[in-house]
């Protein structure tokens, strides 16, 4: 993980992100210190964290594991889940690196990586622990309240419903989950939506032609809805099409082709289940566990009229 250069006021408050790597003899309870560790297990080397699974009480991954969720399945970047392109960088990206440099720090280049983000949320509530002034202390409390509700909670817990469903990440996004709720909990919500739900791209449209159904499908944000290879995979064997191998928009192209009734009704089914994933979840953040399960039903109805249209 790239490390922040700090400068600026900043500097005397608030320092690099620090790894928690190594760290197996963490002190109990100590909530930083978690949000830390669990970062640093979905960035680095499995084989080099076995200590600090065990001190967390989860199963060690190995190299496969890893990859297949972490790298290939579901990549822990908030540009991928908020940003409209669904891809990394772009206006999700430069949202999230905005708001490092709000904080005088030159943006590392994952900056919106889920680990990242919980070491710099870490970092900022350490800063806030050890400030002499109780000005200095409000002033980074609520920078930690902004990253939470603008840059983690606005996506973070769909992310982690999708992680849960491969049983190899499972444990790790339940502590997670775990975590994030905690500090939810104990922090005061904001008035509004996070500005990336507030600006998001409209809702997809019945009369929208295949590629930007295809767009929509691979942008959570635009869907409502997570959407890996593995999931089409299974698509496939209950619609009974072949499923192309390589990026995702290709594949569900062949599959429309092959069948374009069935893998509409198999999405709009997938957008519902999503709809209630989101529904499920705490409602914290001005309502956004609501924007979310809104936007998937929006998606399944916009895909039921578009294949009661065929």
């Amino acid at each position: 993980m790239a490390r922040a250069a700090v400068t600026g006021p900043a500097a005397d408050t608030v320092g690099p992100a620090r790894s928690a790597t190594g760290r197996a003899r963490m002190a109990a309870g100590d909530r930083w210190e978690l949000l830390r560790a669990l970062g640093a297990l979905i960035l680095d080397d499995p084989t080099v964290t076995p200590a600090l699974s065990r001190a967390l009480g989860l199963p060690e991954w190995s190299r496969a594991d890893h990859t297949g969720i972490f790298v290939l399945d579901l990549p822990p970047y908030a540009s991928i889940h908020l940003g409209p392109e669904g891809k990394l960088g772009g206006e999700g990206g430069d949202r999230v690196a905005g708001f490092w440099r709000t904080l005088d720090l030159d943006p590392p280049s994952d900056a919106d990586h889920l680990c990242s983000l919980l070491a710099l949320y870490a970092e900022l509530g350490t800063a806030a622990q050890e400030c002499v002034t109780a000005a200095a202390a409000a002033r980074l409390d609520h920078a930690r309240a902004v990253l939470l509700w603008e840059h983690l909670w606005s996506w973070v817990p769909g992310y982690l419903a999708a992680v849960a469903q491969d049983p190899a990440g499972k444990a790790w996004a339940e502590l997670t989950g775990q975590a994030l709720r905690a500090e939810a909990e104990a922090t005061p919500e904001p008035p509004e939506l996070p500005a990336a739900l507030r600006h998001a791209p409209e809702p997809l449209d019945p009369g929208c032609d295949l590629a930007e159904l295809l767009d929509g499908f691979t942008a959570p944000v635009r869907a409502g809805f997570v959407l890996t290879y593995r999931d089409l995979l299974r698509a496939g064997a209950e619609i009974g099409v072949g499923v192309r191998r390589g990026e995702r928009r290709f594949a569900l192209r062949s599959m429309m082709e092959q069948d374009p009734v069935a893998t509409l009704r198999w999405s709009a089914g997938h957008a519902r289940r999503w709809a209630r994933i989101h529904g499920d979840q705490p409602d914290h953040g001005a309502g956004t566990g609501r924007w979310w399960a809104q936007r998937a039903a929006a998606t399944a109805s916009c895909l039921d009229e578009m294949r009661a249209g065929r």
